[in-house]
């Protein structure tokens, strides 16, 4: 399955890649594993999902959300690597939710990143994972993504 492809399937474009904030870089490369920075659910370059989740935001915003960050890890990972039939598979995903006090459904926000790289990848879209809820994410936003990817 070519995952470009499979965008499109999907109605998806990839956006353009979005850029570093900070003292970092958007993609490292190590040997055959390639490693995205967070990225944030930004769209034309602004933060388009903001608040807390079990709050402002409800369950199934943030599951899109998470989606978006995941699309804008893809872009990075198409910028580092020229295609993304350079993917073999995702290999880990950790997803961070700027959840209420309390809140213990960030399994169900990271879903939305989770079956989407199913949607795009097929079998090699399966992946380890790590949903975390914290008190606070970059820009006010409500969910931030990071990828591993392991790559030709």
């Amino acid at each position: 399955m070519n995952p470009e492809t499979r965008l499109q399937e999907l109605g998806l474009t990839l956006p353009t890649p979005p850029t570093a904030a900070g003292a970092y870089v958007p993609a490292v490369r190590t040997g055959n594993l390639l490693y995205l920075a967070g990225t944030l659910p930004i769209r034309e370059g602004k933060v388009v999902s903001l608040g807390k989740v079990g709050g402002e935001i409800d369950l199934a915003q943030a599951a899109e959300a998470a989606r978006l960050c995941t699309l804008n890890a893809l872009a990075n990972a198409k910028a580092s690597l020229g295609s993304l039939d350079q993917v073999v598979r995702v290999v880990m995903v950790n997803g961070f939710v700027n959840g209420v006090d309390g809140f213990s459904d960030s399994p169900k926000v990271l879903n939305g990143a989770s079956e989407f790289l199913l949607q795009v990848f097929g079998e090699a879209g399966k992946h380890a994972r790590a949903a975390v809820s914290v008190n606070g994410l970059p820009l006010g936003a409500s969910v931030e993504v990071q990828i591993v990817l392991e790559v030709r």
